[in-house]
């Protein structure tokens, strides 16, 4: 995929983010166990964080392109549909089992941030190699 349907995506990542925040505020609250309502909303807050994740790192490979950028993007796209949809999921149908999708989503966020760090680490070694400081 190309910047564009990255922005893109980062987009439809937004609109969700924000209609289900507001579903969750003003359908769901009381009309859910406690326990799902939770689950609903730490999605929420996970795909909001990741989401603007994204934009920083897009805005950053405007100015500097890298191949482990798209890395990082996959990787939290991936980890943001598995965590945050599993969550979303298992919160409409009561299904506690889906639960188990979510660790996979989170640990592919995790390995999204380690991938970020390393694209940064990179980005200074070849500035240094460069002679830019």
């Amino acid at each position: 995929m190309h910047d564009r349907g990255w922005w893109c995506l980062a987009a439809l990542s937004g609109a969700v983010t924000v209609m289900a925040g507001a579903f969750a505020a003003h359908a769901l609250q009381g009309a859910l166990p406690e326990r799902l309502f939770g689950a609903f909303e730490t999605g929420v807050r996970y795909q909001a964080w990741h989401t603007l994740a994204m934009l920083g790192v897009l805005a950053w490979r405007a100015s500097r392109p890298m191949h482990g950028q798209y890395l990082v993007l996959g990787l939290w796209t991936t980890g943001m549909l598995l965590f945050s949809g599993s969550l979303y999921a298992m919160a409409f149908s009561g299904l506690g089992g889906l639960g188990m999708v979510t660790p996979f989503g989170g640990v592919l966020m995790i390995a999204g941030w380690l991938a970020l760090a390393l694209c940064a680490l990179r980005a200074r070694y070849d500035q240094s190699e460069s002679g830019m400081t």
